[in-house]
């Protein structure tokens, strides 16, 4: 998982790694992110205007933001590394990977300030991942309640507000939707086929020095892949090229 080593600098300048876990978390923040939906009308427009793929690196970041804001409070680490690693290759091909599947049995505390935390985050990366292999039109509000709460977390709000607000203005530009949510069949029942989008890798979003093209994407996330231990990770099931 050397992939998953290198520390974003945004992320260290937010303050997150090693600073104490000094935010509230009770069953009211619990459902605020897990049903966020009403009040954040805004942000479910932003996120409506950006392509499938880019929906699902966006995931894989804000899960690694997570991730690290954690470190050393939990031992989800190498749990979470795998999912991340499993969104990375899902942007490729979802067929590379398993759903990822997530406390069916509710076995996992879902109380206190890191464990709490860690559920929401990882049930709503659940729910995200559903709705990207169903193909629904309404994958990104899946999105809003991760976004909410990576930047919950966060110490320094200023850096990660910063940082999202650049990246979106980024997908934006470079990942634009296909279609407009406002036109879709509202019952969800409708399939959307995101095989043809343009792929996006991690330095899109956390290497300042990386210039953006579509080629470059492409190597970079393939460069990624080719790098995971797929027999250590249970959720992929990489081609014997990508191995």
């Amino acid at each position: 998982m050397r992939n998953l080593n290198n520390l974003p600098e945004i992320i260290l300048k937010s303050k997150s790694v090693g600073h104490p876990i000094d935010f509230k978390w009770n069953n009211k923040k619990m459902e605020m992110f897990l049903d966020p939906l009403e009040g954040n009308e805004e942000l479910e427009n932003i996120l409506s205007q950006i392509s499938h793929k880019a929906c699902m690196g966006l995931t894989a970041a804000l899960l690694e933001w997570i991730s690290w804001r954690f470190t050393g409070y939990s031992t989800s680490a190498n749990d979470i590394q795998k999912r991340i690693e499993a969104l990375w290759c899902s942007v490729r091909d979802s067929h590379e990977t398993d759903p990822l599947l997530f406390d069916t049995d509710l076995d996992m505390s879902d109380s206190g300030s890191v464990d709490g935390p860690l559920w929401v985050a990882l049930m709503n990366v659940r729910m995200i991942d559903v709705r990207y292999r169903k193909g629904s039109y309404f994958l990104q509000s899946e999105l809003i309640g991760l976004v909410l709460l990576a930047r919950y977390i966060t110490p320094k709000k200023k850096s990660f507000d910063k940082w999202f607000n650049a990246t979106v203005a980024a997908l934006l530009n470079s990942y634009p939707c296909a279609y407009n949510s406002k036109d879709v069949d509202q019952s969800d029942e409708s399939i959307y086929d995101s095989s043809t989008e343009t792929v996006i890798c991690r330095e899109f979003f956390f290497d300042s020095k990386f210039h953006y093209t579509p080629a470059a994407c492409e190597i970079a996330l393939d460069n990624f892949i080719k790098n995971l231990n797929h027999k250590a990770n249970p959720f992929l099931h990489l081609s014997q090229k990508a191995s």
